[in-house]
């Protein structure tokens, strides 16, 4: 099969970002990559150029997205993100992300329900620690969405931000080496089962009861990895 050039890569780049809305991300470098029959390291240099012309923006630990950066995240909270250690992270999800919990059982429609079962069904199917996170975020952050309230859902992408951190990602390493991906195929989803069973009741203190629970069940995790 003849190696494809740089103009072709570019090429077929140029196929994807049509495909997508402006700040939509593209998929991984990996997957990207293998899709395009190319290199990481040719895919990047191409990436590159697209970053000049400012038709993506890259932002290392979430990805690649298509258009201009925006002008979020000012200094202030990036050295915030910065400073934030775990237990500090951990802590505000455990503030807030009950009441968020409840605001879904108060509101939840059907629709919602559905969509929070698949989420807690990805969880269950995830098979490596990447897919693990990712199906955990998914989940966590469909909850914000249900509330329909976007102060609550930029919280929690902000804590989301934090969670992708170098520091955060070491520490999720060791600690999903230690508990293994069946933890979250079976205690954490089970826990999320257990959220959702209580939204489904519209029981607002189930839900943040269990909300509680779950994310005390990842701190534990957490913590007994340092020792």
């Amino acid at each position: 099969m003849p190696r494809k050039s740089v103009t072709d890569i570019q090429l077929a780049i140029r196929t994807v970002l049509n495909d997508l809305s402006p700040g939509e991300r593209l998929p991984a470098e990996r997957d990207l990559a293998r899709q395009l029959g190319c290199s990481r390291q040719t895919l990047r240099s191409c990436l590159t150029l697209f970053e000049k012309d400012g038709e993506i923006w890259r932002h290392v630990g979430q990805g690649t997205f298509r258009g201009s950066r925006p002008r979020h995240l000012p200094v202030r909270d990036t050295l915030l993100i910065e400073g934030a250690t775990s237990p500090d992270v951990m802590q505000a999800r455990i503030l807030l992300e009950p009441m968020v919990a409840a605001e879904a059982a108060r509101l939840a429609s059907p629709e919602d329900v559905a969509l929070l079962l698949e989420k807690v069904e990805a969880g269950r199917k995830a098979r490596d620690r990447a897919a693990c996170e990712q199906a955990d975020d998914a989940f966590h952050r469909a909850l914000a969405q249900i509330s329909g309230n976007p102060i609550l859902s930029g919280f929690l992408n902000y804590l989301s931000n934090v969670r992708r951190r170098v520091a955060w990602q070491r520490e999720w390493d060791r600690t999903y080496r230690r508990i293994g991906t069946n933890a979250f195929q079976t205690l954490h989803s089970d826990q999320h089962q257990t959220i959702v069973d209580a939204i489904i009741r519209h029981d607002t203190a189930a839900a943040a009861s269990s909300m509680t629970e779950h994310l005390n069940t990842v701190r534990i995790d957490m913590s007994l990895t340092d020792h």
